[in-house]
């Protein structure tokens, strides 16, 4: 049986983002603590801090984490870049909440984002799919339950606010295909 794949950097980064500042020294223990908490069946931990070890510096090699020095210790601190990256996992962490019924409203999202931020374009339709949207156009997306507060923090999180129009709208022509997909009636 394959193992499960452990997003080190993940980890790092939520914890320091969650103690603010975090000594070096400390990193390993702690961020190895909560791996073992995550993955409680594998066997073998040899690896396991060496892992941790070339996380952090491709972390700092990045841009996402830089040491500061404190008196005679040294720590790592999340960088505006590693801020970035942490409201982007929590965005893949976000579900919508499906009401038990439906209010006969259908949610569309529309955007209009350029060819210069293609990887935001790119990133805010991946997350639309994941959330469970159906595409009706490329930049055209329809969902049936309420989710204006998530696309909002979509929208702030990929500085995209003045690219994408969130809608409530009450039919949509031909929807009957939609009916089925999402299971209403």
């Amino acid at each position: 049986m394959k193992e499960e794949n452990i997003n080190y950097q993940k980890i790092i980064l939520n914890t320091v983002a969650t103690v603010g500042l975090i000594g070096i020294a400390v990193v390993a223990p702690n961020i190895l603590q909560v791996i073992k908490q995550l993955s409680p069946k594998k066997k073998k931990w040899v690896n396991e801090r060496y892992y941790l070890n070339r996380s952090v510096e491709k972390l700092l090699e990045k841009g996402y984490l830089k040491k500061t020095r404190k008196k005679n210790n040294e720590f790592l601190e999340l960088t505006k870049e590693g801020e970035e990256i942490i409201n982007r996992y929590k965005l893949g962490d976000l579900e919508i909440k499906k009401s038990k019924k439906w209010d006969k409203k259908w949610r569309v999202v529309i955007f209009d984002i350029s060819e210069k931020k293609k990887s935001l374009r790119d990133l805010l339709r991946f997350n639309l799919n994941r959330l469970g949207f159906v595409k009706l156009q490329n930049s055209v997306w329809v969902f049936p339950y309420e989710c204006e507060e998530l696309i909002y923090l979509l929208k702030t999180n990929f500085f995209v606010d003045s690219d994408v129009l969130y809608m409530e709208v009450n039919r949509i022509e031909n929807e009957k295909w939609l009916k089925e997909i999402f299971g209403l009636k």
